[in-house]
């Protein structure tokens, strides 16, 4: 029987069977269109934050702090972002989330004309504010609308369109943002000073790029707005607290471990993705120009969306606990390779872990939740939460600047190591009373 739903998605008509699948279809195709747009906008940092090292003249550990208040958002917005579910509503909350990411995207404008570092951080915190409102209902809403056993296959399935908004973004980003900057068009292995005109003109490079993912948010947010989504019914709604009296989430182990595994799952992910551009541009690894490096990064988040697809229907009949060891198992020794080789080899080692990153979000996220019974909207917000764990990108940075770029990848092997412990232990349900 599939695990309750937040309340915030109750009313009226009782959930149809799964053999009604189809009732819900027209919504996880709405909801699937939320997966890409925050996919898109996430991965557009990918090409955003070599361009500002160049324009603000940043260290990389000031580089990665962008990216680390990106992800703060979700520590502090989760917990609100739930309440406010709470309160007006599944439909509204994603109208508001996506109009938070708007707002957010426009004040990148006033970022890039003054220029102001400060500025662009807020704007970034802003935008990553709505997406975790997007997230806290979402996730949960997938992974238990239909059959538990099909949970993990189900939400990589719709994970894939986040992967398909993240490949597409650094074509975007390297054509208008990289591609109309002097850093971003530089020749390979130069080491350029910018004027002060032309650190002015690069900075509003970003004002085109994002004045349109405003107006298309903008437009998906008066689509939802106006679509009939489904009312869920009584079955799904959140347990009374005499119900969960004498139950606890800490007795359940898959949660416990699956909480870390998300953060330090978010530490390896969001670090490569990040620092791309810059390590295969390198004189030794790739020898590439930024933008020509971001048609390589499309690579890597194609690798990701490919493996959610293929993810989705293998684990109809692999179970989810093993799928997940082997792309750790990948992942650990593709990173090892991108930390000690040169040349081609490492560049196409550090793409293809885009391929073992793919199906471990989901994944964790499903088997996190699974048993807990009434208690899964708290613990889908905890798991939410812990997507924080992109935050700590920082000390990757930290790493990059006092011992290389090269070898700050070493930590994303550590991490990988850990969701395979929890694949192979952390993850095992423990009967509780």
């Amino acid at each position: 029987m599939p695990a309750p739903l937040p309340s915030s998605m109750t009313a009226g008509a009782a959930v149809p069977s799964a053999g009604a699948a189809g009732t819900y279809r027209p919504a996880l195709t709405l909801l699937a269109s939320l997966f890409f747009m925050w996919g898109f906008i996430t991965v557009i940092n990918g090409t955003l934050l070599p361009h500002l090292r160049s324009v603000f003249d940043l260290s990389y550990t000031q580089t990665t702090l962008i990216e680390s208040v990106w992800f703060i958002a979700y520590f502090f917005a989760s917990i609100p972002s739930a309440k406010l579910i709470e309160r007006v509503g599944y439909q509204r909350a994603m109208v508001i989330g996506l109009g938070m990411m708007a707002a957010g995207a426009l004040l990148m404008v006033p970022a890039a004309r003054l220029p102001s570092y400060g500025v662009t951080l807020f704007a970034l915190f802003v935008i990553a504010s709505g997406i975790t409102l997007l997230q806290v209902a979402a996730n949960p809403y997938v992974a238990v609308v239909g059959p538990p056993e099909t949970a993990s296959s189900r939400l990589n399935l719709v994970q894939a369109f986040n992967s398909a908004g993240a490949t597409l973004a650094p074509l975007f980003g390297g054509y208008l943002i990289l591609g109309r900057s002097t850093s971003g068009t530089a020749a390979a292995g130069t080491t350029t000073v910018l004027t002060p005109a032309e650190r002015l003109a690069d900075a509003q490079a970003v004002v085109l790029p994002y004045l349109i993912v405003a107006a298309v948010l903008a437009v998906l947010a008066v689509v939802i707005a106006r679509f009939p989504l489904p009312a869920m019914g009584a079955a799904t709604q959140r347990a009374a607290k005499q119900e969960r009296r004498g139950q606890s989430l800490w007795k359940h182990r898959n949660l416990v471990f699956g909480i870390p595994a998300i953060f330090i799952y978010l530490i390896a992910e969001i670090g490569v993705g990040n620092l791309f551009i810059n390590f295969v541009s390198q004189p030794n690894i790739g020898n590439l120009s930024h933008q020509q490096a971001s048609n390589y990064l499309f690579l890597l988040w194609g690798g990701m969306m490919i493996g959610r697809l293929v993810g989705a229907a293998a684990m109809q009949r692999i179970d989810a606990r093993h799928a997940l060891a082997i792309a750790s198992i990948g992942a650990a020794v593709v990173m090892l390779i991108a930390s000690v080789a040169t040349g081609h080899v490492a560049m196409w080692a550090l793409i293809s872990v885009g391929l073992f990153h793919s199906i471990m979000f989901p994944t964790i996220f499903t088997l996190g939740i699974r048993g807990l019974g009434p208690l899964t909207e708290e613990g889908s917000g905890l798991l939410i939460m812990a997507i924080a764990g992109g935050a700590l990108v920082v000390v990757q940075g930290w790493l990059a600047d006092r011992y290389g770029l090269q070898t700050s990848f070493l930590l994303t092997a550590a991490c990988e190591l850990y969701v395979l412990f929890y694949a192979l232990w952390g993850a095992k349900p423990v009967a509780t009373a």
